[in-house]
């Protein structure tokens, strides 16, 4: 009995002893772990990033806190050289109303900043966004005579710096600019615009700082695709000049210059074609009858308030210029034209009127003694055919008073011959009425058709 309870207690010990090892084998492993992550290991341990390293950084590498940008390059000496090209990128409109144009270009500089040097073995230049410039000196380039102006920033601001090692610096940004342009529509819509965008440092004179194209004529680029609805545009060139300001001096100023030829076929359609159809269209009234007034009065009354309208919708697109436009000659003369066919046929109312008048005094004109047969023989001297005179009344009296007889036919006479001479008068002024339509149809057209022959051959 004892040595069964002793085996029980041999295995209770055994099994104690089992437990406490293993839980200090576990302790010591947990201990191990922590102690390698506490003091690092080859094989856990992160390397460190270079490119957190302070002396990996841009501001110290280019050692921007060593120097003052608010001063320009070589501040006290010879003035700075900065060359500009533009690649135009897009025209986006013209607008003869305002005077102005849109362009969206790309704006390049190029200047040279020791203070920007930097030790490089294999020669490489550095990229920097629009963060990197507000903390040196660039140029202060505005444009001359721009209404709106503005750096496109989607998705981010578009500006590039690159630096080269030896300090040359190259500044690019996207810009859209609205300018004045300075136009003339004396010729218009038959005209060719100039326009020009002009570059400008603000603050620096000719002095401090040089401004030129860094490739002459070839510095301005372009996109073959720009066009625009109303225009061609025939040429693009670069130009530069000085700009004196009496308060601050001479400055170096930069010209991008354009010409556009406005496209003529548009308004050929809109405005040119539908007055020269009204103008044809008023001439129809001259083979209308001339007492179809219910015809001819609205025909041309529609023509003029048509050619009104035509006017109006022309200027209303336009500046409102004190001078005339070739346009205006045009529609003036075409209105001109309509209204004369309306007083024609006005003249030619008013005759038949007067006509009309005249032949209903005529028939109502009573009856007179000038159906008198006239005598066939008359003496000078006074003496009479007895036979003559018996046919003109009876006169039976060979003692009467031969003068008296005399001059009852000079009256009778003179009665014939002044309606002979009203009969005359009507027939001529019958024939003037109709004339005056058959002459119009035949003057209105030929003077239009000389007018046009001398207005294209001077605008086109």
């Amino acid at each position: 009995m004892l040595t069964v309870h002793k085996m029980h207690f041999s295995i209770f010990l055994l099994l104690w002893g089992w437990i406490l090892s293993t839980e200090c084998r576990t302790h010591r492993q947990g201990k191990e772990i922590h102690e390698v992550y506490k003091k690092g290991s080859p094989i856990l341990k992160r390397s460190p990033d270079i490119t957190k390293s302070p002396l990996t950084k841009s501001e110290q590498l280019l050692r921007i806190d060593d120097h003052d940008f608010s001063m320009r390059p070589g501040f006290g000496g010879p003035a700075i050289p900065v060359g500009v090209d533009v690649q135009v990128e897009s025209l986006d409109s013209i607008s003869e109303v305002d005077m102005d144009f849109t362009m969206t270009l790309y704006l390049r500089h190029y200047w040279k900043d020791e203070r920007l040097s930097f030790p490089s073995t294999n020669n490489q230049s550095m990229t920097f966004d629009g963060r990197l410039v507000k903390k040196i000196w660039v140029p202060d380039m505005f444009f001359v005579h721009s209404k709106r102006s503005f750096i496109h920033d989607t998705t981010t601001d578009n500006v590039m710096l690159r630096v080269q090692p030896d300090g040359k610096v190259l500044y690019s940004l996207r810009v859209t600019v609205t300018a004045m342009c300075n136009m003339d529509f004396s010729r218009f819509p038959l005209d060719t615009q100039t326009c020009s965008l002009e570059i400008e440092s603000y603050a620096y004179t000719e002095d401090d700082l040089m401004l030129y194209w860094k490739n002459g004529n070839d510095s301005l680029k372009t996109d073959e695709r720009i066009s625009l609805s109303q225009f061609l545009i025939q040429e693009f060139h670069t130009t530069t000049k000085l700009a004196f300001y009496s308060s601050t001096g001479w400055y170096n100023r930069l010209y991008i210059n354009f010409t556009l030829r406005r496209h003529i076929f548009f308004f050929l359609l809109q405005t040119y074609f539908p007055a020269t159809l009204m103008v044809m269209l008023s001439w129809v009234s001259f083979w209308i009858d001339r007492r179809a007034v219910p015809a001819r009065v609205p025909l041309g009354i529609t023509t003029v308030l048509t050619m009104s309208t035509i006017i109006t919708g022309v200027n209303a697109s336009m500046p409102r210029v004190s001078y005339i436009k070739a346009v205006d000659i045009y529609l003036w003369v075409s209105f001109v034209f309509v209204f004369l066919s309306v007083l024609e046929y006005a003249a030619v109312n008013y005759l038949t009127t007067v006509q009309e008048r005249k032949e209903r005094k005529l028939r109502d004109k009573p009856a007179c003694a000038c159906s008198l047969p006239q005598p066939r023989a008359m003496m000078v001297d006074g003496s009479y055919n007895d036979g003559d005179v018996n046919e003109l009344g009876h006169f039976m009296s060979e003692d009467g008073d031969k003068q008296e007889r005399m001059m009852v036919q000079l009256a009778l006479g003179s009665e014939r011959g002044s309606a002979r001479r009203k009969n005359q008068r009507y027939v001529s002024m019958r024939i003037d009425t109709h004339a005056i339509d058959k002459y119009s149809r035949i003057i209105f057209p030929g003077a239009y058709i000389l007018f046009n022959l001398i207005y294209w051959s001077i605008f086109s």
